[in-house]
């Protein structure tokens, strides 16, 4: 171009500069409407998992609110739909405004082009082959300002990977394991001290929807609690509400660390184990039991891959279940449903130990297993607890103290601190906290007979 005419190549090498200007400014509107769409598709698949799964329908409907739930959800649906249309037309914008730039150079070489052309200092042809190297020039830099814009817009979604992904998990595997021993296996809290973690230590403003997340340290649960239960002994924990019960129960499973002294398993402190190790040496029963929405079968074979029918079969007859899933037109095939809701409260349950008797631990935590049933499910399911204690080192944390009567030790946990440990009667006897709340359940018990 400048051998064929300097001049024209000049000026039409002015307009170059005006093809950064529309990446910077369209980039960044579109950096900004991109992250907000994923906020709202975040707050979008967050409405479709709480709300209209099987229990928050549930509870929306109960509570007579599914017209709200609808105004909601449509209002977050038509903003994600609003922000599509805006980002299609900042980017329409973008690229009128590049082809504009480009018309521009090309009428500029025709015009000035066409005067030399009419004066007779330049060849109708040389005016042509410079609009035609015209379109070679500015179709590059077109292509060049895209890419910046596509550039700009995928960065935030590597903000939003690389955030987590640079997120350190606050339970991790030592460097050099120590092997898990193999057998009965004791359980030991030396001087634990816990708090939970801030929102700041385990989690990420842009997935909690905040700009700044609470970086306040709480306050310690646990206050130098010191517990051993031998092997092959059953451990109750007692207490009121919020005392720290579950918090030693997630400690065993290594769900958190201790912030002061250890835990041990078989005279091993957990955080020199592989988690691997401990998740295949405990297993727990929560109150609320996890089913898939899937089998009967895949739920059970989460625990033991290559289980046979035969053991999973006897898993769910100790679990005193199987006469139940036996009945059922699919049997093992019989899938459950979201959260197991096709099963009753004592059935799913009952489940979760078989799956649990299956896994085979050698530790096993309830966490108030039995919490929320009826009598009769109550005492199915404590039929099912005895098979699953059976020659294994137990914590049971518990509300309902007639559950645990039984248990080789009690210890009542109040605000954190250890206040009584013993059998079911010496603490009857010392007519502490746990006499207070066993005369409490039994007049409880005793108006709800009545």
């Amino acid at each position: 171009m400048f051998i064929l005419s300097w001049q024209i190549t000049l000026v039409s090498l002015i307009l170059v500069p005006l093809f950064v200007l529309p990446a910077r400014f369209v980039g960044r509107k579109l950096a900004t409407i991109t992250r907000e769409r994923y906020a709202l598709n975040g707050a979008m698949s967050q409405t479709m998992t709480e709300r209209f799964n099987v229990s928050g329908a549930l509870l929306v409907k109960l509570f007579g609110h599914p017209d709200e739930e609808s105004r909601v959800y449509a209002e977050r649906a038509g903003r994600v739909r609003d922000i599509g249309v805006t980002q299609s037309m900042y980017q329409r914008f973008f690229m009128s405004s590049l082809g504009l730039l480009a018309s521009i150079a090309v009428a500029i070489a025709y015009g000035v082009g066409g005067v030399m052309a009419a004066q007779g200092t330049m060849h109708v042809g040389t005016v042509v082959a410079l609009t035609a190297y015209l379109g070679r020039l500015y179709g590059p830099l077109t292509s060049l300002s895209n890419v910046q814009v596509d550039v700009m817009t995928t960065m935030v979604s590597f903000e939003r990977v690389l955030e987590v992904l640079d997120l350190e998990p606050m339970i991790q595997d030592p460097v050099d394991p120590v092997s898990m021993p193999t057998g009965s296996i004791d359980v030991r809290f030396e001087h634990v001290g816990f708090r939970y973690p801030t929102a700041t230590e385990v989690s990420l403003a842009s997935l909690e929807g905040v700009a700044k997340l609470d970086s306040h340290q709480t306050e310690d649960i646990l206050h130098d609690v010191t517990l051993h239960v031998p092997a092959g002994h059953t451990l109750a924990v007692v207490g009121p509400s919020g005392a720290g019960k579950t918090t030693l129960a997630g400690l065993v499973s290594r769900l958190y660390d201790p912030t002061a002294g250890s835990v041990r398993l078989g005279g091993v402190d957990i955080r020199e184990v592989r988690q691997g190790d401990i998740t295949a040496t405990v297993g727990v029963v929560s109150q609320d039991a996890h089913l898939f929405h899937d089998t009967l079968r895949s739920n059970l074979l989460y625990a033991k891959p290559d289980a046979t029918d035969a053991e999973l079969i006897h898993a769910l007859t100790s679990a005193q279940v199987w006469p139940v899933i036996e009945r059922l037109p699919d049997g093992l095939d019989t899938v459950v449903g979201d959260r197991g809701h096709r099963l009753s409260g004592g059935e799913k349950q009952r489940v979760a130990i078989a799956r649990l008797l299956l896994k085979n631990p050698a530790v096993v935590v309830l966490d108030e297993a039995t919490a929320h049933l009826d009598s009769t499910s109550e005492a199915a399911v404590q039929q099912a607890l005895a098979a699953a204690m059976h020659g294994r080192t137990s914590v049971v944390i518990a509300h309902r103290l007639a559950t645990v009567r039984d248990a080789d030790e009690i210890v009542v946990v109040d605000a954190g601190h250890i206040v009584e440990r013993g059998t079911h009667d010496d603490l009857l006897e010392l007519d502490g906290l746990y006499a207070t709340l066993s005369r409490t359940q039994f007049a409880g018990d005793q108006v709800t007979a009545a």
